[in-house]
């Protein structure tokens, strides 16, 4: 993807009545299912609405939480159908099970802490709800760690969003291209991997 192209996109997506709605659900889907972290569209995303900024991190933040919410319903509900085997798909079994003991042990840090990691939400989200976490202290836990991931980044774009966009310019063909590689890699894997 050249850089016109995926500046031609950006453009897009921030002229569209709907770009919040297709960043809320970008949110909920990343915290559901997609292992693609969202900040591969919200920093550019940032980079050209400074204006609307907190806005932005604000619906990042809401998609992510309706995200955690299916995926502790599902957790609660159908952890023995859907779980097991999502659980699976991410090859995550082992941090699974390690994860339900931490959060047995530690509970609201354990759900912070992953949230501000690059561990995958999916597992507290799922370990939450198979355990019987408390809900209340599960979105607590995720609002403020997912609020500090998303509310840091659009700090971060303020304070340096010159000298980002300069080098996003530069380089987004060859971010192009490693998204679309990377997707490409995410989709096979989880059709096809083991």
């Amino acid at each position: 993807m050249t850089s016109s192209k995926v500046e031609l996109w950006l453009d897009r997506l921030r002229q569209s009545n709907h770009a919040l709605v297709l960043l809320f659900f970008l949110s909920m889907l990343e915290a559901i299912i997609i292992p693609i972290p969202l900040e591969l569209i919200l920093i550019p995303y940032m980079l050209l609405e400074r204006e609307r900024i907190w806005l932005l991190a604000s619906v990042a933040l809401a998609g992510c939480i309706a995200g955690a919410l299916i995926g502790y319903g599902v957790g609660q509900l159908l952890f023995d159908s859907v779980g097991h085997w999502f659980i699976a798909r991410l090859g995550a079994a082992e941090e699974f099970e390690a994860f339900k003991q931490t959060l047995q042990n530690d509970g609201f840090i354990a759900v912070f802490m992953v949230g501000v990691t690059p561990v995958p939400f999916q597992v507290a989200m799922l370990a939450a709800g198979v355990t019987g976490y408390s809900l209340s202290m599960f979105i607590l836990a995720s609002m403020l760690s997912r609020g500090i991931r998303y509310y840091g980044l659009a700090v971060l774009v303020l304070l340096f969003g010159e000298r980002a966009s300069r080098l996003w310019r530069r380089h987004a063909r060859t971010v192009g291209a490693s998204l679309l590689a990377l997707a490409l890699l995410v989709v096979g894997w989880q059709y096809f991997g083991s």
